[in-house]
């Protein structure tokens, strides 16, 4: 029996959400079974490596603005050489430009992932989203929230699939993850008794950081070993500096900016914050419950397709402030409720989120094709 050729397409190679979950789907794919090609439409980028390290051949093909004619010239010459069984396309400018390439490939199966509720996107992007549908044999979204969303946009039911995220859960944390926690408070000038909240992720308007500052604020006043240490830049973060000294809480607040190492700031974090308006299925959150922290998240449907209130962690209605800072309280003054939630969520990413799971979806949708 031949393989099946598939073609991964994204735009970037990013060290981002989608562009790690397609490497994992790459490299976690049987090789007997797959014959797999990565596409790049804009730039490669840190997950380079791992494709080329697992022998994954990967085209770049260089895409310059939004309607780049060169590059979607490029592109279908690349697909019609390949000549793939199935395009899987992932963001939007990746589901675009696949799409109206599909002349170049008539026999191929095309799969469009969609990884958020994208109510970020402007009308002609919703407009273009609606005419590309006969394009489109199947569109994934990676949480009920997503699939949800593209259904009332007008993709029939029975081109829907949703496929969780996979998530790396690491191996037992070693008796050196205290010495790191001390390493770290060291380096941020913490007291050895501070109480973290962290968030690792873009600093962007739907993200809604401001919540957690100004419920950091207002709390440190009764509690003041609390902390919050923000990972990540993005369009908001001067605003949110300014809003940070606007409400004297610079001594509490650590904006670290963008790190290679995020993954490695999981080890200060006493629980890990999310205040978003919007999100599809936040990868942030799963890395942590994958250490187990626990999660105080904002109570829209994608978070709480991960976090069980009360059990894993805790859902504050969205922009209740006041809720953060009650349940944050909570951590800080009930020693081990912190640890207990978080192991019930190490145990759900275990069971519900695992990369073999989402793999093998994946592999089961392709040959279904």
């Amino acid at each position: 029996m031949s393989k099946i050729r598939l073609v991964l397409l994204i735009p970037t190679l990013d060290r981002s959400g989608a562009e790690k979950q397609l490497a994992l789907l790459a490299t976690g794919l049987p090789k007997e079974e797959f014959d797999v090609s990565v596409i790049a439409l804009t730039r490669g980028g840190p997950w380079e490596e791992d494709l080329r390290a697992a022998g994954i051949p990967l085209t770049i093909i260089g895409k310059r603005s939004k309607f780049d004619p060169f590059a979607f010239m490029r592109l279908r010459t690349e697909l019609k050489r390949l000549q793939p069984s199935i395009l899987h396309t992932w963001l939007f400018a990746a589901n675009s430009y696949g799409r109206l390439c599909r002349g170049a490939i008539p026999d191929a199966k095309v799969v469009v992932s969609e990884r958020c509720v994208d109510r970020w996107k402007a009308g002609w992007q919703l407009w273009l989203d609606r005419r590309l549908i006969e394009k489109t044999d199947r569109l994934v979204g990676n949480s009920p929230s997503v699939v949800e969303f593209y259904r009332e946009l007008g993709i029939p039911n029975e081109k829907l699939v949703c496929i969780p995220n996979g998530i790396e859960v690491p191996a037992a944390p070693s008796a050196d993850r205290a010495t790191l926690r001390q390493t770290l408070l060291e380096e941020l000038q913490l007291p050895a008794d501070a109480f973290v909240a962290g968030y690792i992720g873009r600093l962007a308007k739907q993200k809604r950081v401001e919540d957690l500052i100004w419920a950091v604020e207002t709390l440190r006043q009764i509690r003041p070993n609390l902390y919050l240490v923000l990972v990540g830049d993005g369009p908001e973060r001067e605003r949110l500096e300014r809003f940070t000294r606007a409400v004297d809480c610079t001594e509490h607040v650590r904006f670290l900016g963008h790190r290679a190492d995020a993954g490695r700031w999981l080890n200060l974090f006493n629980v890990f914050c999310l205040a978003s308006s919007f999100e599809g299925m936040s990868n942030s959150v799963m890395e942590a419950m994958s250490v187990g922290l626990p999660v105080v998240a904002s109570d829209i449907p994608a978070n709480r397709e991960l976090v069980v209130q009360g059990e894993t962690g805790f859902l504050p209605k969205l922009a209740d402030t006041v809720g953060y800072m009650q349940f944050l309280r909570r951590l800080i003054d009930e020693p081990g409720l912190g640890e207990s939630l978080g192991q019930d969520g190490l145990k759900r990413i275990q069971h519900s989120f695992s990369v073999s799971r989402m793999v093998d979806a994946y592999a089961a949708l392709y040959r279904s094709l």
